[in-house]
């Protein structure tokens, strides 16, 4: 399906925007690409802190979307602003902090779009941090799974029909 403007918009979100949220970000678009919905699903992501604005997207990230065959592109860690609220259909945190952080910015989630990437997967947990553990593939499972679960959600969902 492709149409001129995005049915669904999606902002993935961590800590720095270095590690899980562009690995989030361009494992979905990958995936988009490969299901022809490229054009149906606008993806970014974003930063709750400001720690490494600016950085391009962390070299152990990179490596393992090389082993996977997944594109991705030069780019800045950018912080995620109050109006993104407005932006987002969904926005999609990563671990039990970045939803506490989401919360406060965006003022408790009124419209219910706030939601942990492994939610998706029905498993109510964080997805492996790598800054921590320098394990980006059991970070890359479980950002494959969330996306996996995701892209399921989003063609069965009633803004396709």
């Amino acid at each position: 399906m492709n149409s001129s403007k995005p049915v669904h918009r999606v902002l993935f979100v961590c800590h720095g925007n270095i590690c899980r949220s562009p690995m989030a970000e361009f494992v979905m678009n990958n995936k988009l690409r490969s299901a022809g919905l490229e054009d149906c699903v606008h993806i970014e992501s974003a930063a709750l802190h400001t720690d490494e604005i600016g950085s391009d997207t962390h070299y152990g990230t990179k490596e393992v979307l090389d082993r996977y065959g997944i594109s991705y592109t030069p780019r800045k860690a950018r912080l995620a602003k109050r109006n993104d609220y407005s932006r987002f259909d969904y926005i999609i945190g990563m671990d039990k902090y970045n939803m506490r952080d989401m919360r406060t910015l965006f003022r408790n989630d009124p419209a219910g779009k706030l939601s942990l990437l492994m939610d998706w997967v029905g498993l109510s947990r964080d997805v492996a941090d790598p800054w921590y553990t320098g394990d980006f593939e059991t970070t890359y499972q479980d950002v494959d799974a969330g996306c996996t679960a995701l892209l399921e959600h989003l063609k069965r969902s009633s803004l396709w029909r």
